[in-house]
């Protein structure tokens, strides 16, 4: 059958991606569960087999980019396979990751003490092709580290998240993107008690040959979902007409 207009549009921009260095990163799709911000990535598929950067300030922040890292790691370790989580002062309490559908008996731990270990232990877990992904803790990483990190992904497949905390320097290295996660304010349903399920703000600062962007979403039934915007100022106003009838 002779191709559409819409196969050469979608073939056009296949070779474009290729002329401009982007490589397929998986031979797999494995659906994240991002929802809108897969657009930001080439072909809205999101990059495995890759390195991802999360770079963070403040403890606060950086506990929201550990919880939202715990829910892209869910969702590959959906599949099978396991993950390694490596730091040099860990923080995370793995109970708490069953909250992000990790089992905690399924993540192996490695607490080093210098920051070459970190990298050496990193790049040795990326190489093992039956993991789901590796996950590394370190306030500083340099072009020449990050580099050894891609080339071992590029053999084995396997994901790799650097959680770049509370860095001095800022510079560009080899990661498919750049992530910054803030928290959010959760909210209640009317009548419910506790707290709210966890809300994140999205940046996308750099994606190869992606598109920028910021979002807000949700963890909530084991997956992200978009934040929709409340119409929370309904209620304060209806307050205020009723309060206004009292003192009239």
């Amino acid at each position: 059958m002779p191709a559409t207009k819409e196969d050469i549009i979608m073939q056009l921009r296949k070779d474009i991606l290729l002329l401009q260095g982007f490589k397929p990163t998986s031979v797999s799709v494995i659906d994240v569960g991002l929802g809108p911000v897969t657009h930001a990535f080439p072909n809205a598929v999101f990059p495995t087999g890759a390195i991802h950067e999360f770079v963070s300030t403040g403890a606060e922040n950086a506990a929201a980019a550990g919880g939202f890292v715990a829910g892209l790691t869910g969702a590959l370790m959906g599949s099978g396979g396991a993950c390694v989580w490596i730091s040099s002062g860990r923080k995370v309490f793995p109970p708490a990751l069953k909250a992000f559908g990790i089992e905690p008996d399924r993540v192996i731990f490695l607490d080093l003490k210098r920051e070459k270990e970190v990298f050496w232990a990193m790049e040795e877990a990326l190489k093992c092709e039956g993991l789901a992904a590796v996950i590394g803790e370190t306030p500083e990483i340099g072009l020449t580290v990050s580099r050894r990190l891609q080339l071992a992904v590029e053999q084995s497949q396997v994901t790799g998240f650097l959680l770049h905390h509370n860095p001095r320097h800022l510079n560009a290295i080899a990661a498919v993107a750049r992530w910054k996660i803030t928290p959010l304010a959760s909210t209640l349903s009317e009548g419910m008690p506790g707290i709210g399920f966890p809300r994140w703000n999205v940046e996308l600062e750099r994606v190869r040959n992606g598109q920028p962007g910021t979002w807000q979403v949700e963890w909530s039934a084991g997956r992200f979902h978009p934040v929709v915007p409340e119409l929370l100022a309904l209620p304060q106003l209806e307050g205020s007409q009723e309060q206004r009838r009292k003192t009239g």
